[in-house]
């Protein structure tokens, strides 16, 4: 009798039925790494930007404070973009006629405001406050990392839900003292978690009730 399948066809059936079985496995994984890279969270993109801002500069060199520009962070959800005057403040005396800053000059001259790409974006359905932050002791860097340092403005964080949920499972590993909280030097001390903790009864933080789904989700 004739031989239908030649000899290495269990072979090559078994590992088919193998690659089959690891496929929704291997599917899984993979679109889970997927939407955990940069390609997907944003993480470490510098979105262009009307005029090429340089936090380097203006924080790291010229040590201007968060809140000279961002005047909502500690009152309101949003931190703020700032109006066209206040960049004005400084750049009617100086470097007047720099080509970059022309698009600043025009927006003042037209009374029509900057559109700014915003880099640290959250969707729609979570719910976020700067002000909740700040004045609880979050500071600044830990979640837009060290903007002193950056030419171009960039998302630091992944800013995923897990990335999140970690900061409120464990608050005391963030929180510092309020005078530091926009100090961009600021590193956690060695007894960080102990300190933490003391802020956190201070401040009246309850990670029980940090990770309730309506606490970002409303």
């Amino acid at each position: 009798m004739a031989q239908i399948f030649r000899p290495g066809a269990d072979v090559l059936l078994r590992l088919g039925l193998a690659a089959l079985a690891a496929a929704p496995v291997l599917g899984v994984g993979f679109a889970y790494a997927l939407m955990r890279s940069p390609a997907v969270t944003g993480q470490d993109l510098a979105r262009e930007q009307p005029v090429p801002f340089s936090h380097q500069h203006h924080v790291g060199g010229l040590g201007l404070d968060c809140r000279y520009c961002h005047t909502g962070v500690e009152t309101t959800r949003y931190a703020g973009m700032p109006p066209t005057e206040t960049c004005m403040t400084c750049h009617s005396q100086l470097w007047t006629d720099a080509g970059m800053l022309a698009p600043v000059r025009t927006s003042l001259a037209e009374n029509r405001a900057m559109h700014w790409r915003r880099v640290n974006a959250l969707p729609d359905y979570v719910y976020f406050n700067h002000a909740v932050h700040v004045t609880k002791g979050v500071g600044c860097s830990t979640c837009h990392g060290p903007v002193d340092r950056m030419p171009l403005m960039r998302q630091a964080a992944p800013l995923t839900m897990g990335w999140c949920l970690d900061c409120h499972r464990h608050p005391e590993k963030a929180l510092r003292p309020l005078s530091a909280v926009y100090d961009m030097a600021w590193k956690p001390p060695p007894d960080q978690e102990a300190r933490g903790r003391r802020l956190m009864a201070e401040r009246h933080v309850d990670p029980a009730r940090l990770t309730d789904c309506s606490r970002c989700h409303r």
